[in-house]
C-alpha cells in the first residue's frame, strides 16, 4: 500500500508543466504538489533540451499551443506556489501559473503575471504579494527544497512515493508513466 507521494516541480521547468497537466489523471492516487527551488538540485537541467522535449509532447498530448516566455527568475512565484500551497490553493494556483507561463507566454518574475493566475483560483492580489514577503513561507519553500534533497531528488519534475516496499523516484515527465504502472501493479498486488 502506498502512504504518501509526492511531486516536486518548480515554475521556471517546461517539463514540469506538462507533468502537471496530467499529473492528476494519470495516477491512481493523490500527490501532495511541493514546490522546491530547482537552482538548488544536483543536476541543473538543459533549457534548450528541455523546450524541445516539451514543444513535441505538447503537440502530442493536444495541449494549447505553446508560448515561451523570456527566461525568468522563478523566486517569486514559487514564494506564491509556497504560500497557496499553506492556504490549501496549491494546485489551481500552480496550474494557473504554469499556464501563465506556457500558454500564455508570461514570465512568472512579473507580480502582475502572478497575480493573475492568483485571481484565477480566488486568491486576493494583496494578500498573494504580501504572503510572498512571508519570512514563514519563504523558510517553508527552503525546508521543502532541502526535504527533496535529502529524499534523492536530483531535478524538477520528480514524483517522490513511498509505501510497503520504502520510498522511490521518478524523475521527468516520463517519470510519471512508470509511477502510475508501478503504483497500479501495487495495488492490484493488495
Amino acid at each position: 500500500m502506498q502512504d504518501q507521494a509526492a511531486f516536486y516541480f518548480d515554475l521556471a521547468s517546461p517539463e514540469s508543466y506538462l507533468s502537471a497537466e496530467r499529473i492528476m489523471t494519470l495516477l491512481p492516487i493523490a500527490a501532495e504538489w511541493i514546490p522546491i527551488r530547482s537552482a538548488a538540485l544536483a543536476e541543473p537541467s538543459d533549457l534548450a533540451e528541455q523546450r524541445k522535449l516539451v514543444e513535441d509532447l505538447a503537440e502530442e498530448r493536444s495541449l494549447q499551443e505553446l508560448r515561451w516566455p523570456p527566461p525568468f527568475d522563478s523566486e517569486q512565484a514559487m514564494l506564491a506556489a509556497t504560500y497557496a500551497k499553506r492556504i490549501g490553493r496549491s494546485v489551481p494556483f500552480v496550474l494557473a501559473a504554469f499556464r501563465q507561463a506556457y500558454a500564455g507566454g508570461r514570465a512568472l518574475d512579473n507580480e502582475d503575471n502572478i497575480v493573475i493566475a492568483g485571481s484565477a483560483c480566488e486568491m486576493h492580489p494583496a494578500a498573494l504579494l504580501k504572503g510572498c514577503q512571508l519570512r514563514t513561507v519563504s523558510d517553508a519553500l527552503e525546508a521543502a527544497t532541502k526535504l527533496a534533497i535529502e529524499r534523492g531528488v536530483r531535478r524538477v519534475p520528480t514524483l517522490w512515493v513511498t509505501g510497503e516496499h520504502g520510498a522511490q523516484l521518478f524523475e521527468g515527465d516520463a517519470g510519471l508513466d512508470a509511477a502510475a504502472v508501478e503504483l497500479r501493479a501495487g495495488m492490484q498486488t493488495q
